[in-house]
């Protein structure tokens, strides 16, 4: 008997808003990776978002009662562009409760569209439960942005138009997870036509509540959710997507940030086009499994889902875009402080490219020097360099996949405490960006304790991050600790970190 998301999916209403995307080769990626990779064109939609599809299915399927009294939704963004130009196109007054870390480009978008913009919380969760409340106070009806059948079977439909536009052989379908709208209706639909293919769903790794949930057996909330894919910033799976994915997925995937970032500029050396972080998951999630499996010669569909990204997070897409596709290595190497061995230690590098080089002199004895080397990831370049540089007793440290490095480090180079009874413990934050929030951060912090180190550095993006140093007895160590607990923004300890012992300890 066909599963009954097969009929919704058939039936569903989205073309009055949503277009048939194009399903597009990726010439350059099928070329490198040696297999033929598709891309479903999502971010073509009228709101540059899959999400059109399933909020206006969601919203033709509601009476002439539940429409009057106006709907409302939470969303980190896409569901909620969807929501307000399906709102708009059949006469219905919409209310879209976002997280205040959403980007500018989609806070924007939405009031342009008509709908009405409430900013409540740092998340999507927080959102959510701010939208369920006015719903349940004032009437309005609730349009759920994942866990409901209309949206799930909305969504569904690129799974339809996949199996029109590509008669052949598809071996795996890659598809980016944040609530698993999406996965779910392509998943159901997609399996009963062609079971053979897989439906491989991919997470960032700072928000992989399915992949929590499938190693649990169960919904789990998970503590923390990073967001720098805001679109998938989502703590726990929805209740009818996890049943779907259950049976019909066969594989999660997760992937850094500086995996996404290179998705990012693969998908553009295609398309000349440029799509948020959650939408370049998919690409990302498809590189990994090809480079795992050795696969060759095999048909791949990755679904690129949205492209509402604020033009000026391209800075740190483009800073940390070489380090995902291994084409840029940052090491830490120790040279001694005497007349030539800084000359010898530039000699030991070669003729290779530099992409940063920063010293400072802070010792009568050692110096140690941040240098960043482009590197050929086929040939295993970074191991070579780092080998030869340890074979003229050079002692060296690949700070490649450390994230305060990455961030902070490089930037502050130099900055030597010469006061070894300072006491500090070191922290890295992330927290919402908007309009005083570094001030009150910095206040917040600095209230009880000493502060005898900071970094900031804005990305270009709605989150900012900072790295600080507070000087306490090891005692207050727990208070401390507390404190954080209690502030409620995502944090680090890194008062271990070889980076920050190196270059700044």
């Amino acid at each position: 008997m066909p599963n009954p998301y097969i009929k919704k999916i058939l039936k569903a209403r989205v073309y009055d808003a949503a277009i048939e995307t194009p399903l597009d080769e990726a010439k350059i990626l099928s070329k490198r990776l040696g297999n033929n990779i598709l891309l479903k064109r999502e971010d073509l939609q009228p709101v540059y978002s899959f999400k059109i599809r399933g909020a206006y299915n969601k919203m033709a399927q509601l009476s002439d009662t539940e429409r009057n009294v106006g709907v409302i939704t939470a969303s980190a963004g896409n569901h909620a562009q969807g929501l307000a130009m399906s709102a708009k196109i059949l006469g219905v007054k919409a209310i879209i409760v976002m997280p205040k870390i959403t980007p500018s480009i989609k806070v924007n978008n939405v009031i342009s569209l008509g709908g009405e913009v409430i900013l409540h919380g740092d998340n999507f969760d927080t959102a959510k439960q701010h939208a369920e409340k006015l719903s349940a106070e004032f009437g309005y009806t609730y349009c759920p942005p994942f866990d409901d059948p209309d949206v799930i079977a909305g969504q569904g439909t690129i799974a339809m138009e996949i199996i029109k536009q590509y008669s052949g052989h598809i071996d795996a379908i890659f598809v980016p997870v944040g609530g698993g709208g999406l996965i779910a209706g392509i998943a159901v639909y997609i399996k009963y036509l062609s079971p053979e293919t897989k439906i491989i769903g991919v997470e960032s790794s700072e928000s992989a509540c399915l992949k929590a949930a499938l190693d649990a057996g169960e919904r789990v909330i998970l503590p923390q959710v990073g967001i720098f894919a805001d679109g998938v910033a989502v703590a726990q799976i929805g209740k009818h997507t996890f049943e779907i994915a259950k049976e019909h997925v066969d594989d999660v995937i997760t992937v850094n940030t500086d995996e996404i970032c290179a998705a990012l500029k693969d998908i553009f050396d295609d398309t000349r086009s440029i799509c948020e972080p959650s939408g370049a998951l998919a690409v990302a999630g498809l590189k990994k499994y090809v480079q795992h499996n050795n696969c060759k010669q095999q048909t791949f569909i990755a679904i690129n889902s949205g492209a509402n990204m604020n033009f000026s997070r391209l800075r740190h897409v483009a800073e940390r875009t070489d380090l995902g596709e291994k084409r840029e290595a940052l090491l830490a190497a120790q040279i001694s402080e005497k007349p030539g061995s800084f000359h010898q230690f530039c000699e030991a590098l070669g003729n290779r490219s530099i992409t940063e080089f920063n010293y400072r002199y802070s010792d009568s004895k050692v110096a140690n020097i941040f240098v960043g080397v482009t590197t050929d990831p086929a040939g295993d370049e970074k191991a070579l360099l780092i080998a030869d540089l340890k074979s003229k007793n050079i002692p060296v440290e690949d700070l490649s996949d450390n994230e305060i490095a990455k961030i902070h480090i490089r930037y502050m180079v130099g900055g030597h405490n010469q006061k070894p009874d300072l006491n500090e413990l070191v922290f890295r934050f992330e927290f919402p960006e908007r309009p005083g929030a570094l001030l009150s951060f910095l206040n917040t912090l600095g209230k009880r304790w000493n502060i005898s180190m900071f970094h900031y550095r804005n990305h270009g993006s709605d989150f900012g991050r900072v790295l600080v140093a507070l000087q306490s007895p090891e005692d207050e160590k727990p208070l401390i600790i507390s404190f954080l607990e209690e502030i409620g923004y995502n944090y680090w300890e890194e008062t271990n970190n070889k980076a920050f012992k190196l270059f700044l300890g």
